[in-house]
């Protein structure tokens, strides 16, 4: 069986088992703030876990993709060097929301394995719960009566907390589980050693396939567990370990998911795969990383420097310089892999396809960036061991490894190899210690302590924010949290009108009140499918009755901005073309910015189009047409546009404002005329094919075109209030650049002045002319006057400037080459040296150095601190 088959035959069971088939959700998580990344099949389903969300329909399969490489799941250093930990993966997995359980679970596991793919029963080894006594936690004999129906009693294993209790974080849901393990070693190796002694083991031969999760608890924030309102199975399979297996191969990588990726590396470079060690885990990084990163692009996450983008970039860095170091790859070399990967998997995930030409164009460009990084990383650390061989040192100090490390983003493992072969070592164990400082920095700085919720009344919140600006409400539940020493309270409302920060839309604000006080509410974020409320205090009463109430000054402006998101998305696409295609938004009350593929600069001209339509549009004052809870099929049958990495449901809601029409959750104007008017106010690059554009509307835009209109009136008055300001403007250019290549050449002739009567007044010293000198004059005419006092002087020459310009002094050195070669001189030492009394620092050639200083009073000692130095 091919991958592709194994993954549809997985399917195909657990639909004849009544699961619905649901598409994988997006591998980016956008609206959760406690995760960044799906890296579980179950992330998708938390909110029906934890009873906000209608868990109906109860039973459900699918492919999921996911990606680990940060907090408690992180594989990444070990991906490459063995064979079966992957960066992103598909999770196979089906789910039951208060349907079966245990048994049910561990029946249709055995017949898909068994009956359905023919693994041999003999070969199969599972792992059930021992147990906890310190929490009170029994054994799970009940999993072991199911399995005996299956399997020899030698064949189940007892597993400790850590391998069969499953927890998705410190605080969540979470259960005990149960392990299938795979022994796929030789009959030799078999007769040798039973599998059961190799579970758990980390032997690569007797891994496990397949983990069945008993999810019974939610873990409370201070540590204790209390039973979920139903019971839930989570069944994650390894899809990578379980193809292995089918295709009896030692290595996921020897599979036909990476197979074809591995085939076009040898291709462009040359080697062969399975030759040499190095090259090999070079070649597996590079198709893992690939993977994870080309997903994460078509799923709307581009590299950058900040949290999801910063994971991205710093996988795809670590793919980049195995490729240069073992791969002979000095230029991009990942992009050219894309089409591969396509071809593979552009069917099973159709959003590879469509995203192909912008996944290779931010791909190329991160490659070349980061290549001239570690250009200049090399650079630098080439500069360093020279300071070491002439220091007589070996050892290069921990405190650099990091910088470079940090700034560069040199892994300490290319550091030690460079410097290895140069006859060097790196003290590792300072690098440990910097790198633990930096993430205690960013421990400290993202720490949040929550406190557990304090149940007030059960229930499920009820938005109305759609219709209505204020409602009475009760709080359901609330907790305090604690950041940076900043303390503030969560609420949970039964029904409230607050949207809560989504889709690139803020969350509202207003206020919390009844007869006896008033709550600000700050903000709204969103939290397992609903809103939750952020205040400063807590209400005297919290099981009072309050009323909801909006800021509806705020809200009716972030609607403006938001409607006008999606009057500008369809005035791109007429302009620019169809290939357009949103790729971020952030909308305020104050500010718009959409975010769109797009592969050149988007000219005046254009922008003034797309303003144009967006403004046409405004002044029709286009209606909202809102379909709620709209079937997908008729969505699309309407030409709602759906957003990549955006997880929709079966149902959902479709807002249409003449010909725009889009699959939206967010809060909108009733009619494009609330936005009152449009205008751009800048159009950039945000990375390889995605441009960014900022625009106003509405009151925005009135002090936006009050401001224009000051600053023009401002400048009017600096012309006399001239009626042709723009012809006054240029006549006064030109009379400045006519003025400017003046002063230029009476600064020319100065300069030639000021060298001819400096060499007349040099003094000799051994043989050696000395030009020394203090003067008035700015930084590039001295640099100007020390290169014509070299061109006057024939035979040996040491030259020191001491120049000051608005009290900013500088010092520059300037020496013939056979001072450098005869008597060992180096302009670029001693200027840091002397510019010491200058309080300032520099750098330059062994001929021709300059610093610059804070401290004019100490020229005249800087200079003849030169010539003390020069020992002439």
């Amino acid at each position: 069986m091919t991958a592709n088959e194994i993954r549809d035959s997985f399917k195909k069971f657990f639909e004849s088992k009544q699961h619905a088939i649901v598409p994988s959700a997006p591998m980016v998580i956008k609206d959760d703030p406690t995760l960044m990344f799906t890296n579980a099949g179950m992330n998708q389903w938390k909110d029906i876990i934890l009873g906000t969300r209608d868990p109906e329909p109860r039973r459900r399969a699918d492919t999921q993709k996911c990606l680990r490489v940060s907090g408690k799941h992180n594989d990444l250093e070990e991906v490459g060097h063995d064979t079966y930990h992957h960066t992103m993966f598909e999770m196979l997995g089906n789910w039951s929301f208060g349907d079966y359980f245990k048994e049910g679970a561990i029946d249709m596991a055995w017949e898909y394995l068994v009956d359905v793919i023919g693994l041999d029963p003999k070969d199969l080894y599972v792992t059930v719960f021992e147990g906890d006594p310190a929490e009170g936690l029994e054994r799970d004999d009940e999993a072991e009566q199911y399995w005996l129906k299956h399997v020899p009693a030698d064949h189940i294993i007892n597993g400790n907390k850590h391998d069969n209790f499953w927890e998705m974080g410190d605080t969540g849901p979470c259960g005990p589980c149960s392990e299938i393990h795979v022994d796929s070693r030789t009959p030799e190796e078999k007769a040798k050693k039973p599998g059961r002694e190799l579970v758990n083991m980390d032997d690569p031969q007797v891994i496990e396939i397949w983990n069945l999760v008993f999810m019974q608890f939610n873990r409370k924030a201070d540590g204790s567990l209390e039973k979920l309102a139903m019971n839930v199975i989570d069944t994650g399979m390894g899809f990578e370990r379980l193809v292995r297996m089918l295709q009896g191969k030692h290595s996921n990588y020897d599979t036909d998911i990476f197979q074809p990726i591995i085939k076009a590396e040898e291709q462009i470079c040359g080697l062969k795969y399975g030759q040499k060690e190095e090259t090999d885990v070079a070649m597996r990084v590079c198709a893992d990383h690939l993977r994870a990163v080309s997903f994460s692009i078509a799923d709307g996450q581009l590299p950058s420097n900040a949290k999801a983008g910063y994971v991205i970039r710093r996988i795809l860095r670590r793919a980049v310089r195995y490729a240069y170091t073992f791969l002979g790859q000095k230029d991009g070399f990942l992009y050219k892999l894309v089409p591969t990967l396509v071809h593979e998997m552009g069917d099973a995930f159709p959003e590879l396809k469509a995203q192909q030409q912008l996944i290779t164009k931010v791909i190329k460009e991160e490659e070349d960036s980061f290549l001239r990084t570690l250009d200049k990383g090399i650079s630098m650390l080439d500069k360093a061991m020279e300071e070491l061989k002439a220091q007589g040192k070996n050892q290069l100090d921990g405190v650099q490894a990091f910088r470079l490390f940090d700034t560069y983003g040199f892994p300490l493992d290319l550091t030690e190899l460079i410097c290895r072969e140069n006859g060097f070592t790196v003290d590792e164990e300072q690098f440990n210690v910097e790198m633990q400082k930096q993430k205690e920095r960013a421990r400290n700085a993202a720490a949040v302590e929550n406190s557990d919720w304090v149940e007030l009344q059960p229930g499920e919140q009820q938005f109305v924010g759609y219709d209505y600006t204020e409602y009475n409400c009760h709080i359901l539940r609330y907790r305090k949290v604690t950041q940076k020493k900043n303390e503030f309270y969560e609420l949970v409302l039964d029904a409230t009108p607050f949207y809560g920060e989504m889709g690139g839309q803020v969350g509202d604000c207003g206020v919390l009140v009844n007869e006896d006080e008033t709550i600000d509410i700050i903000d709204t974020k969103r939290e397992n499918n609903q809103s939750v409320h952020i205040v400063k205090q807590l209400p005297k009463n919290p099981a009072a009755e309050f009323m909801a109430c909006v800021d509806t000054d705020k809200r009716d402006a972030s609607a403006a901005n938001h409607t006008a998101t999606h009057l500008l998305d369809y005035a791109l696409k007429q302009v620019l073309g169809d290939h357009v295609e949103q790729k971020g938004s952030f909308v305020s009350p104050e500010v718009l910015r959409f975010d769109f593929s797009h592969f050149e600069k988007v000219t005046d001209e254009q922008l003034r189009q797309v303003e144009r339509m967006v403004n046409d549009m405004i002044r029709q004052d286009l209606p909202r047409d809102e379909h709620r809870d709209m079937p997908m099929d008729e969505a699309k049958k309407l030409g709602a546009i759906a957003l990549f990495g955006e997880k929709y449901g079966d149902k959902v809601r479709v807002m249409r404002f003449g010909p725009s029409c889009e699959l939206c959750g967010g809060i909108h104007a009733t009619s494009t005329g609330r936005i009152g008017f449009f205008k751009i106010i800048s159009e950039s690059s945000v990375a390889a094919g995605i441009r960014r554009i900022e625009a106003r509307t509405g009151k925005e835009c009135e002090e936006l075109l009050y401001n224009i209109e000051d600053t023009l009136k401002t400048v009017k008055s600096f012309f006399n209030n001239a009626k042709d300001l723009q012809g006054v403007i240029q006549k006064y250019i030109e009379e400045h650049d006519h003025m400017k290549k003046e002063i230029e050449g009476f600064q020319a002739q100065a300069v030639e002045r000021a060298a001819k009567t400096l060499v007349e007044q040099a003094r000799e010293v051994n043989g050696v002319k000395v030009v020394t000198s203090v003067i008035p004059m700015s930084p590039a005419a001295a640099k100007d006057l020390a290169f014509k006092i070299r061109a006057a002087v024939q035979g040996s020459l040491l030259c020191v400037l001491g120049t000051h310009d608005n009290q900013k002094p500088q010092l520059s050195i300037m020496m013939s080459d056979d001072m450098v070669s005869d008597h060992g001189l180096n302009a670029g030492q001693m200027v840091r040296e002397a510019a010491k009394l200058i309080q300032g620092g520099g750098g330059g050639q062994p001929h021709f150095a300059q610093a610059g200083g804070k401290n004019v009073d100490g020229l005249s000692a800087a200079v003849d601190k030169v010539i003390e130095l020069a020992n002439l």
